[in-house]
């Protein structure tokens, strides 16, 4: 049952927003991956972009292994690109909340905004993982 509300939530999705968001992380990409030195931040840039492109049934996680760099490469990405990406998910979602339906996508558009704004030390996993990293069962 969940898998069939998020596909339907996802199309919807791609339908109202994702595409655009998509496009936005795309152009973002390919912009830093013209300089070598900037090229993870591109490669950042096109992870958000599948995990915008179909984000229901999956959820950004810490990855542990944030350092000096990573906190580096957030401060340098917020204020090249990511405040720009973020103003986009908070206009898609003043947009979507105007129907009923719309309030989910709205609410999954706003939590993107800290994955957008601080990308490194981040990674996308599916939900159901992202819960058993939560609430790992105790195996005998």
């Amino acid at each position: 049952m969940r898998t069939i509300i998020s596909l339907i939530l996802n199309i919807i999705w791609l339908i109202t927003a994702g595409w655009v968001l998509f496009l936005g992380y795309a152009v973002a990409g390919v912009l830093a991956c013209l300089l070598i030195v900037t090229i993870p931040f591109g490669l950042a840039s096109f992870r958000i972009a599948g995990f915008v492109l179909w984000p229901f049934g999956r959820e950004v996680v810490e990855t542990g292994r944030a350092g000096g760099f990573s906190t580096l490469g957030n401060v340098v990405w917020f204020v090249i690109a990511g405040w720009w990406l973020a103003l986009g998910h908070v206009v898609t979602a003043v947009a979507q909340a105007v129907t009923i339906i719309g309030l989910p996508l709205a609410w999954a558009n706003i939590k993107l905004i800290p994955v957008t704004c601080f990308p490194f030390g981040k990674q996308v996993v599916s939900s159901s993982d992202a819960r058993a990293q939560m609430f790992p069962v105790a195996r005998s």
